[in-house]
């Protein structure tokens, strides 16, 4: 028997079209159906390439000495909890942070960056027969936004090496990413791109936006809405990276994006992903791939190389340094911070993803390859009990031995969150009925 479909609003078919969608596996028991959403936001931290998570997040100290991290385990906040001397800063905040260090892909086929990318932004696995949307596409469609005057879903630059595999599955062209844009973030003259005056629009229409933001700001000061005031703190702030909150946040790109996160959260935006490939500079010779694919020289203390002549690791620099876990750190640490400040932290689930992990050995290179079964992400906010570690792996960081899940699980966690129903079927062009489930649970302490 065909299950009940509820009918859209004429608003809701106009603006969105048609439901997010997962192939169809039959309905799953939601997990704790009646549980209140925890999150009005939901703020990705994508590290794209492959974080190694023996050199941050989950130290090994016991590892063989030649596949050994030489960074060491430090101390954090909450007793008993370390991460590795990369993660000082952000050591600080442990305790708002739950690290899941039991990730892993269930079978293969998401091994290499492109794959590994798309089945972090949209928990289904690359291989599914449908179309997959993006996690950030399915909330703007189901949920909207309160910033009615900003997209629902950003990606901050979204210039990330896999990009492109960014998607909207079966739902339409107005679910799609908003890509902000820009190879540096920190320079002064750093524009949004698309909602820069164009030099065929006339005066007299600028003048008429100008009159509208006016209007909708003052409608604003009666009490009307968050929409309007987030249009206006978006100009205000979110372009303006010059500003004291980029001390906090660390110099260069990746503070900078991360600050403008923060600030579009803010402003309203539903579901924001962050993405950092520090730009090719003068002052990083060689550094023209920053992103975390250390296949060669991952303890380098500069340029990793810049021939094609070993294992396709050029143009990156070595995990210790700034453009790498150093910006990372403080940047991460900040925005924490920075949210749990503002009072945000409380509505918005922060996710620090990446597409898989690093081998436990390290190769004749003296880099690590990609591996898929054992790697880590962590969480805040929204509901999240902090200073927690979920799941275990071995003593080389390179098997899951205690409470594995997926990205799917991962995907389950953010859907819940949201309060989005993972019970009820959505539906494609064609009419069929789909599920949202991504046929996996909410990672349990999370909720």
């Amino acid at each position: 028997m065909r299950p009940t479909r509820l009918l859209p609003s004429r608003r809701q078919f106009l603006g969105t079209g048609l439901a997010g969608l997962v192939p169809f596996a039959g309905l799953r028991p939601t997990f704790a159906a009646d549980r209140r959403a925890a999150a009005k936001s939901v703020l990705v931290i994508l590290e794209q390439g492959g974080l190694s998570q023996m050199d941050t997040w989950d130290p090994k100290p016991e590892a063989v000495s030649e596949h050994r991290s030489p960074y060491k385990p430090i101390a954090t906040k909450v007793p008993g909890l370390r991460f590795t001397e990369l993660l000082t800063e952000t050591a600080r905040v442990a305790d708002k942070l739950a690290v899941v260090r039991s990730m892993h892909h269930p079978k293969a086929g998401a091994s290499g960056h492109p794959d590994g990318t798309q089945y972090m932004l949209s928990g289904a696995h690359p291989g599914s027969a449908v179309p997959m949307p993006d996690l950030g596409a399915v909330a703007s469609h189901v949920l909207g936004s309160d910033a009615h005057f900003l997209p629902p879903y950003i990606m901050v630059p979204g210039n990330h090496e896999q990009a492109a595999v960014t998607s909207t599955g079966f739902l339409p062209a107005s679910t799609k990413a908003f890509k902000t844009g820009g190879a540096d973030l920190s320079a002064p003259n750093w524009k949004v791109g698309a909602l820069e005056r164009r030099a065929e629009t006339p005066s007299e229409r600028l003048a008429a936006r100008q009159q509208l933001l006016a209007g909708m700001n003052a409608h604003s000061s009666t009490g009307s809405g968050r929409q309007f005031g987030g249009m206006e703190r978006f100009y205000d702030q979110a372009f303006d990276t010059l500003t004291s909150p980029k001390v906090a946040y660390g110099k260069g790109h990746r503070g900078a994006c991360y600050l403008v996160g923060r600030k579009l959260i803010e402003a309203g935006v539903r579901f924001v992903t962050v993405d950092v490939r520090w730009p090719h500079t003068q002052e990083y010779p060689g550094g023209f791939n920053l992103n975390w694919d250390h296949h060669d020289f991952i303890y380098a203390n500069g340029s990793c190389g810049t021939i094609r002549d070993k294992a396709g690791g050029e143009g990156r620099y070595g995990i210790g340094t700034w453009v790498m876990m150093g910006s990372t750190d403080r940047a991460f640490a900040a925005l924490i911070e920075d949210l749990d400040q503002r009072g945000l932290l409380a509505e918005t689930l922060v996710c620090f993803v990446t597409e898989f992990g690093r081998t436990p050995k390290l190769n004749k290179f003296q880099g690590r390859d990609h591996w898929t079964n054992a790697y880590s992400i962590a969480f805040a906010g929204a509901g999240v009990r902090g200073g927690q570690v979920i799941g275990t792996t071995d003593k080389d960081g390179g098997l899951v031995t205690n409470d594995p899940y997926t990205p799917e699980a991962y995907a389950a966690t953010v859907f819940e969150k949201l309060g989005i129903d993972r019970s009820k079927p959505l539906y494609t062009a064609s009419d069929r009925p789909v599920f949202i489930g991504h046929d996996a649970d909410p990672i349990a302490p999370l909720m």
